[in-house]
């Protein structure tokens, strides 16, 4: 039996100089540098052009960057922001929200869509949340080392005790939880995407992976400290955090997406020259 687990990571892997490293930055890079190499296999075996990789990467990187900065500065601390304008841009001393980062991702990926791809956004929508998942639990991840973002206090002999943080009583390790959600999401959709043909029924797969993510957030911020001091204030009227609050649409909209996907007929999308990459660099 475990008897707490007394955690006090430190958050820089490594350093050089004023340089450092820090684990919450390398999680970030691994999930998209495995995500741009899952979806690149996914496109080639479509048949999808390759040189729309590049693009799709900086779409992603910067919605994802901007959103959630934007989202955490208009969902939690407007108060502070609108006074302290400047301050929106030090991204690094921290204030990412993931709701944000997936409103922008949303935008992204239907420009994307209309500008580059010129296929109906469920083609890259039905590919690219696949290794989303895969990078929200990595974050995750990253937010443990950081000794950030967990829960409140626990008797369960797996509650943490972040010392660096100055605790002394046993938390939830809602980082961990999070995490193995949301990479138990990761396998459920690589399964239905290359072992069930999931992407012929346009978005399926984008369906169960909004309600994946959400429903869990949802069911864990009962057990999750709040994050600004604003939302309790929220709490007792609603009964709901601001995380809470802002999944419902989430969930909402992945149970209408499967509902959809299930009630219409399958769909194979086509390209028209296979090996167009591989013919130009010829």
């Amino acid at each position: 039996m475990l008897n707490y687990i007394y955690w006090n990571a430190d958050p820089i892997l490594i350093s050089f100089g004023p340089i450092a490293v820090r684990w919450y930055g390398l999680m970030f890079a691994i999930g998209f540098t495995i995500g741009y190499w899952i979806v690149a296999k996914m496109f080639k075996h479509e048949g999808a052009p390759e040189k729309w990789l590049g693009t799709l990467l900086i779409y992603m990187v910067v919605a994802t960057i901007v959103g959630a900065r934007l989202g955490h500065v208009f969902f939690y601390e407007w108060g502070y922001y609108s006074k302290h304008p400047v301050e929106i841009f030090k991204i690094w001393e921290g204030g990412l929200a993931s709701h944000g980062g997936t409103i922008a991702l949303i935008i992204a990926l239907f420009l994307f869509s209309w500008i580059v791809s010129k296929k109906p956004a469920s083609w890259v929508f039905d590919k690219v949340v696949i290794p989303i998942a895969l990078v929200g639990g990595l974050i995750r991840l990253g937010n443990l080392m950081n000794s950030e973002i967990y829960g409140g206090a626990t008797d369960l002999p797996w509650g943490f005790i972040f010392l660096r943080n100055g605790e002394t009583i046993p938390a939830h390790p809602t980082q961990i939880y999070e995490a193995l959600c949301y990479f138990c999401l990761f396998g459920l959709l690589m399964w239905m995407y290359w072992k069930r043909n999931a992407e012929e029924r346009p978005w399926l797969i984008t369906g169960v992976f909004f309600i994946g993510i959400f429903l869990p957030r949802f069911l864990i911020e009962y057990v999750k400290n709040v994050q600004v001091q604003s939302e309790y204030e929220m709490i007792a009227k609603y009964g709901m955090n601001m995380g809470q609050v802002l999944s419902i649409p989430f969930i909402l909209l992945g149970v209408i997406l499967v509902i959809w996907a299930l009630t219409h007929p399958r769909k194979h999308f086509s390209f028209p020259n296979r090996f167009a990459d591989e013919d130009e660099k010829k």
